[in-house]
């Protein structure tokens, strides 16, 4: 039998979908979409004109569900009135089957060239590529990650100035995009560790399509072992924060932490939050409304 995903869209002032978009991100473990455009793990690629726009999250149809809702009308109706004079109408529930919510946004995933020598290509699109270009593949499925949002890019980039002699670990690897890019670019070994166990599936999935390997798990961060030369972060500015000491216990002597998927509003939130972590803020990247901030561990 199909599974079946019980999707909430929520319409709400355009100013408001940022914030909107992260919390429900969190809520639902899975991607979101804006004005059916289907975006990437993040999801703020927004257009400009509607001053109203529809959001949407995939939830799973349990007995959570309720509850979820009503958490997700409570910051609505809490919200809302900084972002304009109306009420927004409540969210509404269309139950749709997996098949549709998987293979309905690849309209919109082209193949995208990022830095120097990276590109990203869909599997279901025609590339031909120039001399010294590494081609990613990709099939994100379920899973967070086509490399073409901010977040993404902005991770890429940096991984791809620094090099990758070393070992990599990328935290929150949803489909795999960065751990593949690592591989790809010269890392010795890659780890990538999710808590979303369809997610690492997807990840192993493409790195065996790209013929690369990389060691995908649902490790909790703390209990990986060993340090690495660069450690990659890629989720919500909260989690970062939240994650800031074990996320520097992996860096090793000299190495560097990436930090991405922050809100240019809560750049100074992360920054403070890893303050007393020893790390030295090296760099800071933006594109559009979101950040990127490398930071290096002494020797």
């Amino acid at each position: 039998m199909d599974k079946t995903w019980a999707e909430v869209a929520c319409e709400v002032p355009a100013a408001m979908v940022d914030l909107l978009a992260d919390f429900l991100v969190e809520l639902s473990g899975n991607g979101v979409s804006i004005d059916n455009l289907e975006l990437d793990t993040f999801s703020l690629d927004t257009m400009d004109e509607a001053p109203v726009k529809t959001v949407r999250a995939y939830f799973t149809p349990d007995d959570e569900l309720e509850g979820k809702l009503d958490a997700l009308i409570r910051f609505i109706q809490e919200h809302a009135p900084a972002y304009g004079d109306a009420a927004p109408a409540p969210p509404t529930v269309t139950t749709i089957r997996e098949e549709d919510w998987a293979t309905g946004w690849r309209q919109h995933f082209a193949p995208t060239r990022i830095g120097r020598k990276l590109v990203i290509k869909p599997t279901w699109e025609p590339f031909s590529p120039e001399p010294g270009d590494l081609v990613i593949e990709l099939d994100p499925g379920m899973a967070f990650g086509t490399g073409t949002h901010p977040t993404t890019r902005l991770c890429l980039e940096a991984l791809e100035k620094l090099g990758t002699a070393g070992d990599v670990l990328d935290v929150g690897t949803g489909s795999g995009i960065l751990a593949m890019a690592a591989v790809k670019l010269g890392a010795q070994r890659v780890v990538g560790t999710d808590i979303d166990p369809d997610a690492v599936a997807v990840a192993r999935e493409n790195c065996a399509m790209n013929g690369v390997t990389a060691e995908l798990v649902t490790t909790p961060l703390a209990d990986i072992p060993g340090q690495f030369a660069v450690v990659l972060a890629n989720i919500l500015a909260e989690d970062l924060v939240r994650m800031a000491a074990d996320l520097t216990a992996k860096v090793a002597p000299g190495g560097f932490l990436i930090l991405s998927g922050i809100l240019v509003e809560r750049e100074s939130y992360v920054i403070d939050g890893f303050a007393s972590t020893g790390l030295t803020l090296a760099e800071t990247t933006r594109e559009g409304e979101w950040s990127c901030l490398l930071y290096r561990a002494g020797q």
